[in-house]
């Protein structure tokens, strides 16, 4: 697991500042440097230094792949440990794996599964099953409660980002399709994998595109309102800035009262994402899932504990799954 980085004052106000609410208009990196101290060229090879040493994984617009008429899916292996290396390979190898953690459990490899359509999952897990020889258990949201990060530096703030964005917040497993056209998909594809760190980043993309400046931020604009962009700005390594416990606590919560419990776990200030999942028995009868975060194991567990007992007899069973390794981390790829 990394540890925690040195930062300077400067790299710390730049990571808490720029997890959201990235401007959309021109010069961004004048303005937000300009409240930081700092000159638009200076912002961006900042940014480009915390990406280098991995103590950022990607600056640029969070994508809800759901709202772009494609499919989102957590999935699961139980990979025997003289082979971990390996399939970890295999699986990080395919486009559609956007992110994967080792975890503590029989079940040891966690990762997200994002594709163009719904169908593409099954094409994703059906290939995976095949190069590797292992069952891929997948575990379809069925409601979302909550989802909502910032990771402050130094790894003892709430990390629940309590303001809604666009697209944020509870909902059915099922999104409405926002309506894309062909200018809409090169403009995802040309900043999925993060924004050109450059004074006049919507200025590049525009020349890229054969688009003007204004369509480039009007589209992205348009994308935030409709919840196809949950938001644009950095994502911190949170093991790097301090968040050295990461547990996904799962919990056999009654069917009858799960919705009800997972709203009031989900407005947790400590709680970045919460949601319904597929249950898989007879291997896992989890139907609740929370992610947890803290400097330290302890903090994890006493968060865990307050969430046991606000779900009190309803719950049959619980467990925590601590992350121990990133894997990839590489965002939505469509």
């Amino acid at each position: 697991m990394n540890a925690a980085m040195p930062l300077d004052v400067i790299d710390s106000l730049i990571i808490d500042r720029l997890q959201g609410g990235f401007p959309l208009h021109a010069a961004p990196f004048a303005s937000i440097g300009a409240e930081l101290g700092l000159t638009a060229d200076s912002l961006c090879q900042r940014l480009q230094s915390l990406l280098d040493r991995k103590v950022l994984t990607r600056f640029g617009p969070m994508y809800q792949v759901e709202r772009m008429g494609g499919a989102f899916v957590l999935a699961a292996m139980a990979v025997p440990e003289a082979r971990f290396d390996a399939v970890a390979a295999q699986v990080n190898a395919l486009p559609a794996v956007a992110h994967n953690y080792r975890r503590e459990h029989d079940f040891n490899m966690w990762f997200v599964l994002a594709t163009r359509t719904p169908g593409g999952i099954y094409d994703a897990m059906l290939e995976i099953e095949e190069q590797t020889g292992l069952r891929v258990y997948d575990f379809p949201k069925l409601r979302e409660y909550y989802v909502g990060m910032q990771f402050a530096v130094g790894g003892n703030a709430p990390v629940g980002r309590r303001e809604q964005l666009a697209g944020e917040g509870g909902c059915d497993g099922a999104l409405d399709e926002a309506a894309l056209d062909e200018a809409d998909w090169r403009l995802i594809r040309a900043t999925q994998g993060g924004l050109p760190l450059l004074a006049e980043p919507w200025q590049q993309l525009a020349s890229e595109l054969a688009l003007t400046e204004g369509e480039v931020c009007a589209r992205l604009a348009a994308m935030v309102q409709q919840g196809v962009i949950r938001r644009i700005g950095a994502v911190p390594n949170h093991y790097a800035i301090g968040y050295a416990a990461n547990g996904m606590a799962v919990f056999d919560v009654d069917d009858a009262a799960v919705d009800a419990l997972g709203q009031q776990i989900g407005a947790l200030s400590f709680v970045s994402h919460c949601y319904r999942r597929l249950r898989r028995q007879p291997v896992w009868p989890y139907n609740l899932f929370a992610m947890c975060h803290g400097s330290n194991r302890d903090a994890v567990l006493a968060q865990v504990a307050e969430l046991r007992q606000l779900l009190g007899a309803a719950c049959r069973r619980h467990e925590v799954l601590f992350s121990s390794r990133i894997l990839k981390k590489s965002g939505v790829r469509v």
